[in-house]
């Protein structure tokens, strides 16, 4: 894991926040199918990607991989209606789609919009909280 530091840009990790907010409410509009789910798996991925990124745009840290804005995100102390650990699987599958030419099923998508469904908002509003801070 490569980090770099910088300085702390809080301006820069709220339009973080915002275009991964944005997205994630377009992603969740689209209908589940076969053809749609690496598309909708990807979305959801990138927008809790950018929520950690953030936080570590606010802190002056710039990441070269995945896994330390996800790691950042697992730190939040947040109450969701699931467990915030699935992340890191979901981080998983969406490298077996873009590396491996995985296809998810149907139960994946579904499972993959009920994580961003019970765990997105609560984890954005963390996040927008400790930006301000």
């Amino acid at each position: 894991m490569t980090i770099r530091y910088k300085v702390p840009d809080k301006k820069d990790a709220l339009s973080i926040v915002s275009a991964s907010k944005s997205d994630m409410v377009f992603t969740l509009k689209l209908s589940i199918t076969e053809e749609s789910g690496t598309t909708i798996v990807r979305n959801i991925y990138e927008c809790f990607r950018m929520l950690g990124d953030a936080l570590l745009v606010a802190k002056g840290i710039k990441s070269e991989d995945h896994i330390a804005p996800i790691n950042e995100l697992l730190k939040l102390e947040v109450i969701t209606e699931r467990p915030i650990y699935l992340i890191d699987n979901l981080r998983k599958l969406r490298h077996n789609i873009n590396y491996y030419g995985y296809k998810p099923n149907i139960a994946e998508i579904k499972d993959v919009v009920s994580l961003a469904k019970s765990c997105f908002n609560p984890l954005y509003k963390k996040v927008l909280q400790k930006i301000n801070e």
